[in-house]
């Protein structure tokens, strides 16, 4: 394993942080106090091929390798991540899914479109009375004909408002659990589909966050993804891409709190001397380096398996555990370190605080991710073949177990 960078992925890294530096710190505090968040910025992105990066050129995309994936999400939370949130909903959870399970002509519909940006893609999984416990989805999907009728409510679902194709996890089978749970690719202009933003957040202010409404939503049969009863495998399989998008948003995170700090220490003088000299400071500092190069050599782990089309389950759920504690810890340190202006939206280390709070949540909360991680300590978890696989990088062939 090789843990330099490509100079075409040290290529991309450059781009995308003038990109940010340029486009999204200049604004982002205004804003984050706005509650607003800017589509252009979806379309700036789509112009830098940066909305279909990972996905194979035949299909719209970039062709680059899934690490180059997570230095663009890096890169985009040193910003805001509100917009690298973005990229982990469309590309993570919706584009790579619709790669891993689509047809060909599904694939060509939608994914072909969402890789070039012009149409925009979105998840819904979670309902108000099921998070963690997928099985618990009330959502539900009848067949009538050569159609299935949707109806239900999924809710915090990222570009609620913003995304024009949706993948949907309804149960066709009460009697089944999680078994009996299909995957629909529906379209926001399908009758009877509605949505609504969460107002309130604690933070990632700048994103669009809201709910899903489905009445008696009519969607053709070819737009089941996958076979009816594998809607929970494919969540899973999705939930392995979306969780190493936000591992590696955590890194550039931990990246931001540093760099805010560093500066800070060197501006800041209290008993005649940087604070920076100060030893507990130093330890705040250390922490936050030393999570830095751990959390992004873990997800680098895990984009290399990506790269070799192998299961990856445990060392994304480690990496997505480890970097996001480790995000807040760095956050809420660089707050310390900024005392009384840490907590003053003048510095930008109390948004970053307030925005690292989620990631430990969605995606799998951190007690999922510690009790995933003994049972495989344990031997209490073995991965399952799944019946499609990622494709490996380059994107030559088409891994199925």
């Amino acid at each position: 394993m090789n843990f330099g960078l490509t100079e075409e992925q040290q290529s991309v890294k450059n781009m995308v942080r003038k990109f940010v530096d340029r486009e999204i710190i200049p604004n982002i505090r205004e804003w984050d106090r706005q509650h607003h968040f800017d589509r252009t910025v979806l379309g700036k992105l789509a112009d830098l091929q940066l909305l279909g990066v990972c996905i194979p050129e035949k299909y719209g995309g970039a062709g680059m390798d899934y690490n180059t994936l997570a230095i663009v999400c890096e890169e985009l939370e040193r910003g805001d991540t509100a917009y690298r949130t973005a990229v982990s909903v469309h590309t993570g959870l919706n584009s790579l899914t619709l790669l891993q399970w689509g047809t060909e002509e599904q694939k060509q519909k939608y994914l072909v479109p969402q890789a070039q940006g012009s149409k925009i893609g979105a998840f819904g999984l979670t309902e108000p009375d099921a998070g963690s416990d997928v099985a618990a989805i009330h959502s539900t999907a009848a067949r009538d004909g050569d159609a299935y009728i949707l109806n239900g409510s999924k809710t915090w679902i990222s570009l609620c408002d913003v995304a024009d194709h949706f993948l949907i996890f309804a149960k066709t089978d009460h009697g089944y659990g999680h078994k009996g749970i299909t995957a629909f690719i529906v379209e926001r202009g399908f009758s009877g589909v509605e949505s609504r933003a969460i107002q309130g957040k604690l933070g990632i202010h700048a994103g669009n966050t809201g709910e899903v409404f489905l009445t008696d939503v009519k969607v053709p049969v070819s737009n089941v993804l996958g076979e009816e009863g594998e809607g929970f495998k494919i969540a899973m399989s999705a939930l392995d891409n979306g969780r190493f998008t936000v591992a590696a948003g955590a890194v550039g995170l931990i990246s931001a709190s540093l760099e805010a700090s560093l500066k800070y220490c060197h501006e800041r003088k209290t008993f005649g001397t940087e604070i920076g000299k100060h030893q507990l400071v130093q330890q705040m500092i250390a922490k936050m380096s030393a999570n830095l190069e751990i959390s992004r050599l873990l997800v680098y782990q895990a984009g290399w398996l990506k790269n070799q089309g192998k299961r990856n389950t445990r060392e994304t759920s480690l990496a997505k555990w480890m970097a996001c504690n480790a995000a807040f810890e760095a956050a809420n340190d660089a707050v310390q370190i900024h005392g009384a202006y840490g907590y003053s939206d003048e510095y930008p280390v109390e948004r970053f605080l307030r925005n690292s709070r989620a990631p430990i949540i969605y995606e799998g909360t951190r007690e999922i991710h510690t009790i995933m991680q003994a049972e495989y300590a344990l031997g209490y978890r073995k991965d399952k073949p799944l019946r499609k696989l990622l494709p490996a990088w380059p994107f030559d062939t088409f891994s199925q177990s």
